[in-house]
């Protein structure tokens, strides 16, 4: 309670003043109609197109579609509109963003990985509010609790260049969901697809300039997936099990293999009040609750996960020179997540003498900011303090319902971070030069009741600093450099196995990123490119090493310093009035500098190849829209061996995509993914996840050729 006090008063003093600062600018790569998007498309046709970052054009020429980018930021606008294959939103961003791949656990609730990087690397926020999965094993990453029906965009800052958010090393991934509007308006969809999936889901939004509300819910549920080999996912247990049949305990037990992969739904509030002309308090609360999510190459699946989101906000806006919008925020999110062995052989096996396993775990995230934006010459200026609080804590059962021995054993012991920041960040604009730049303090307290395990503490600065310049009316050259650190998590720190073995290593120091980022924009009559490469440096990088044996010395975690670089070249072409394409391709490199304790492969893990992708979208009418994704990858040889990593092979599938609308009302959507039933995998077998594993881990395809439909009604 004393350092809450004192940090209250210290915010009390401390707030900057001043006028709203738009974020760093986004690039849109999905529209909200079909009417939109062919609007954009004639103006790529008819007007002489300059890059992106240079030119903005009103939302009024081309409804909701902003075209103003930063080089560090990728925006993916009308995600609840456009994304109705499933609620995965992490499998929703590999296929549409450069650079963002994910790694498969299971039908639904994948997590991401962004220019090689993943887990606390990645920031994470939903509504500028944190939430961390329960999980240590990554079944519920925090971009799995929002399904793609509640979002309006997802922001992606590539690199340490978000400092309104502590922690943002590697990449900042902030999901907003959609706003009430006044009026009385709404949305009903059915979605169908193979594998019997089914979603219902629907949203209704009104109210004045007063007050406005939103009301969201939706169900869904699939049955498991069939890879292009046929193979359901308990089926590519058994033929992983049948290589391995000391591994017999690990399969389903027969009256399970046919279960459903998974059932989800949601509800989502929000209430919107403008308490007088300069003054509004914003109000929202989510609850999401999945049930029975399989996870075949684990060895647990998911008994349930529940989270609940609150968040409120009260602005104020114009207070005076130096204070054009002040806001106060405080949110609280939960996830509770038990999985267990409730499923396989091994619950119901004879010999077993534990019964069903479980582990259950809580990660609660409670914080708050006061921030402020003005206006200082030719200076947008945001400045800020926030604090957040956020407590994890496991337990292991026997029985479902009887605590292990060894004092109750926890594999995470009700560990508390405690994180006070301060920040500002500056966008400063003189006839074609732009400036961006941030700085950020973070105070880090670590805490654990564990007998015997160090409590840490950490300071660390971050800042960076994007220029870009407009060397003409068709190039815009840039170029930024940035550093960010962050902690080790409690997994890293204190984990332990079911059986007390030490896990963690309490010794570890915080990741710093030092990174490097530069290329240009170019814009020819019909032609937009982008080329950029990037260079971090990651110093301590913390990594997983599976030759350290379990309860020795320092864990399975240790600080190597290691880099990654890479690049990334994308283009848009408009062939006619109905005819777009746009193509990217993304490659990058990861090592070591020294090989890791006891090992000698000096490759990083997580470093995906070289990826391609290249589609064509053709409006032969105003409320008709065809698309086709090429999507490729090369092979899969440069792995990190000696932590369970294997050759993946190249692969290459087509989806295709029809969109029909009849006004503003009703739309209709059918599509295929894997058009050919290719049978591949996108994410390797890296060890600091748990999986099923015989000496190497087993592999998870990806789904088969899936046929979906939606119908959406507006009014």
């Amino acid at each position: 309670m004393v350092k809450r006090g004192i940090y209250i008063s210290i915010i009390a003093v401390s707030v900057l003043y001043g006028e709203s600062v738009s974020d760093l600018g986004s690039i849109d790569v999905n529209a909200t109609s079909s009417k939109a998007k062919k609007s954009v498309i004639k103006k790529r046709a008819k007007i002489k197109t300059k890059p992106p970052v240079m030119e903005s054009i009103s939302n009024d020429d081309i409804g909701n579609i902003d075209v103003t980018s930063s080089p560090s930021s990728i925006t993916v606008n009308d995600v609840g509109g456009e994304e109705v294959r499933s609620a995965d939103v992490a499998n929703s961003l590999s296929k549409t963003v450069p650079g963002v791949n994910i790694i498969r656990r299971s039908a639904v609730a994948n997590d991401i990985v962004v220019r090689g990087l993943k887990k606390d690397n990645i920031s994470v926020t939903i509504d500028d509010s944190k939430l961390y999965g329960a999980c240590p094993n990554r079944m519920d990453p925090p971009i799995s609790h929002v399904l793609a029906n509640n979002i309006d965009r997802i922001e992606i800052y590539e690199g340490p260049y978000d400092v309104t958010q502590s922690g943002a090393l590697g990449a900042s991934v902030k999901v907003y969901t959609k706003e009430p509007e006044s009026g009385l308006n709404g949305a009903i969809n059915l979605g169908l697809g193979r594998w019997n999936y089914r979603k219902l889901s629907g949203y209704l939004s009104g109210g004045n300039d007063k007050v406005k509300f939103e009301l969201g819910l939706s169900t869904e549920t699939s049955d498991q997936y069939e890879d292009g080999n046929g193979n359901s996912m308990s089926k590519q247990l058994d033929n992983y099990i049948k290589s391995h049949p000391a591994l017999a305990g690990k399969a389903y037990q027969d009256r399970y293999k046919d279960m459903s992969a998974y059932t989800k739904s949601t509800l989502m509030g929000k209430i919107y009040w403008n308490i007088t002309d300069n003054q509004e308090l914003k109000l929202s609360y989510t609850a999401n609750r999945s049930d029975n999510i399989l996870y075949p190459s684990t060895p647990m699946d998911a008994d349930y996960d529940n989270s609940d989101l609150f968040n409120s906000e009260y602005i104020i806006k114009n207070l005076g020179e130096y204070s054009k919008k002040l806001k106060f925020k405080y949110y609280k999110t939960k996830v509770d997540h038990p999985m267990s062995t409730r499923y396989r052989k091994i619950a119901v096996s004879p010999t077993n003498k534990m019964g069903i396993v479980k582990h259950q775990l809580q990660s609660e995230v409670e914080g708050g900011s006061i921030i402020n934006e003005f206006v200082l010459g030719n200076n947008d200026i945001e400045s800020g303090v926030d604090f957040s609080r956020r407590n994890w804590d496991g337990k292991y059962y026997m029985h479902d319902d009887m605590p292990f021995p060894k004092a109750k054993l926890h594999s995470i012991y009700d560990v508390d971070t405690d994180d006070y920041g301060i920040y500002i960040k500056d966008r400063y604009k003189i006839s074609s030069l732009q400036i961006d730049s941030g700085f950020r303090f973070d105070h880090v307290e670590i805490d654990t009741p564990r007998a015997g395990d160090r409590d840490r503490t950490f300071d660390g600065i971050g800042a960076n600093i994007m220029t870009h310049y407009t060397l003409n009316s068709n190039t815009t050259l840039f170029l930024g450099a940035g550093t960010a650190m962050r902690i080790p998590d409690g997994k890293e720190l204190y984990f332990r196995s079911k059986t007390g073995a030490v896990v963690g290593n309490e010794n570890l120091d915080p990741v710093r990123n030092y990174e490097v980022d530069l290329g240009a924009e170019f814009g020819y009559g019909n032609i937009t490119s982008k080329i950029k490469g990037f260079y971090s440096y990651l110093q301590d990088n913390i990594l997983y090493n599976s030759t350290l044996p379990n309860g020795v010395g320092k864990g399975k975690y240790e600080n190597m310093d290691s880099y990654i670089y890479g690049a990334e070249l994308s283009a848009s072409y408009s062939y006619s009035d109905t005819l777009h394409f746009d193509t990217s391709v993304f490659w990058m490199e990861g090592k070591k500098k020294e090989p890791l304790t006891g090992q000698k492969d000096t490759d990083l893990p997580d470093i995906a190849p070289l990826n391609f992708k290249l589609g064509a979208t053709w409006m032969p009418m105003d409320d008709l829209e065809l698309k086709a994704d090429f999507i490729a990858s090369a092979r899969w040889d440069k792995i990190d061996s000696d932590n369970g990593e294997q050759i993946l092979g190249g692969w290459s599938v087509l989806n295709l995509k029809m969109t029909k609308s009849w006004g503003d009302s009703l739309e209709w959507i059918v599509g295929v993914d894997n058009l050919f039933d290719k049978s591949y995998a996108i994410s390797n077998t890296y060890k600091d996840l748990t999986l099923v594993t015989g000496g190497s881990p087993m592999l998870m395809n990806e789904p088969g050729r899936y046929v979906y439909t939606n119908i959406r009604y507006k009014f």
